[in-house]
């Protein structure tokens, strides 16, 4: 029995509805969230180091989440992307290409050192030997604009209790979760991430520090939301007052090895020399894709039960009026 028509269309329209929802939920990689640019210029045109060094780090984003690479040249310099931990290499592909083009844009060209962070990765370079800042330094914070006990916002009676839970959740899994932590608790989102080469330690250290920031600007001042960028480290929590979207939250925790497993790939090299590394791969559970994974198979399967109701009533339509059920047509 063929299809009718106007039920194949609805068919194909809800796959690309779904596909196309789907992929503008997780494309959401390259926003800018803040930049930094030295105050200093090269002496001379940086131009063809600097195109040597993105080149080489776009090349590797297809396959490494981190990488740090020096290239020594009449002008030395180092730089460095990271990909959030969750993200595929294609997807991190994507966003450092479009890092080369923002840290061009939104600094000096001829800058001794730039940096510029992406929803979903961020990205810097600098002048070998450029004074480096501690490892905690607060480079941007921004707290959201809803507050405890808001109207529409939520928080309400305990939610300082809870966010203590929270921030212990981050700062234990980015250690267990080597260096990338996603996970969500009574409606609260949390992320945590941790530069690629940063020890163990460290991280945890750095990630307390951001939590520590989130705490005293955001938290203690009302606020439900709040995202903390350190020097090499990076944390960012969420109140959603009708729970973490793709069901995320009161499932206590979840980390990017979901219970153990590789890190997230990572390496260095010296660019015309020198060797890279490497590791296994951090795949966070994608609970957007899973709920239009099943919302598409709910809509499908409505979508073929109108198809077989349909066609049983254009048949008995047919068997009681003749030649007249040809010239039955649905508007659209």
């Amino acid at each position: 029995m063929a299809l009718p028509k106007t039920h194949f269309f609805l068919l194909f329209h809800v796959i690309i509805t779904l596909t196309t929802t789907t992929s503008a939920a997780s494309n959401d990689l390259t926003t800018l969230i803040y930049k930094g640019c030295a105050n200093q210029n090269f002496q001379t045109n940086p131009t063809q180091t600097l195109t040597t060094l993105f080149n080489n780090l776009v090349q590797r984003s297809s396959s490494l989440n981190f990488f740090k690479a020096t290239v020594n040249s009449t002008i030395p310099v180092t730089g460095l992307y990271q990909c959030r931990g969750d993200l595929s290499h294609a997807d991190c592909n994507t966003c450092v290409q479009t890092l080369q083009n923002t840290i061009q844009t939104v600094c000096d060209p001829n800058t001794l050192a730039a940096r510029a962070h992406l929803t979903g990765c961020y990205m810097l370079y600098e002048a070998l030997n450029f004074p480096q800042a501690p490892d905690t330094e607060v480079l941007y914070k921004k707290c959201g604009s809803g507050r405890v006990g808001g109207s529409g916002s939520g928080g309400g009676s305990g939610f300082e209790e809870k966010m203590e839970v929270v921030f212990g959740m981050v700062v234990k899994g980015v250690g267990e979760g080597k260096g990338y932590y996603a996970g969500g608790y009574e409606r609260v989102y949390v992320l945590g991430q941790c530069e690629g080469d940063l020890g163990e330690g460290e991280c945890v250290n750095c990630v307390r520090n951001a939590s520590l920031v989130a705490k005293g600007e955001c938290l203690d001042n009302g606020f439900v939301s709040g995202h903390v960028y350190l020097q090499r480290c990076w944390l960012s929590y969420t109140f959603y007052p009708d729970g973490v979207p793709g069901g995320g939250d009161d499932s206590g925790s979840r980390n990017g090895d979901s219970g153990g497993g590789a890190p997230v790939e990572t390496g260095a090299a010296e660019v015309g020399g020198g060797g890279g590394g490497g590791g296994g791969k951090r795949n966070t559970e994608k609970t957007v894709a899973i709920v239009f994974g099943g919302l598409a198979v709910v809509l499908l399967l409505v979508a073929f039960l109108l198809v077989v109701k349909s066609a049983f009533k254009k048949k008995e339509h047919y068997y009681y009026h003749g030649d007249h059920a040809g010239h039955h047509h649905v508007g659209h």
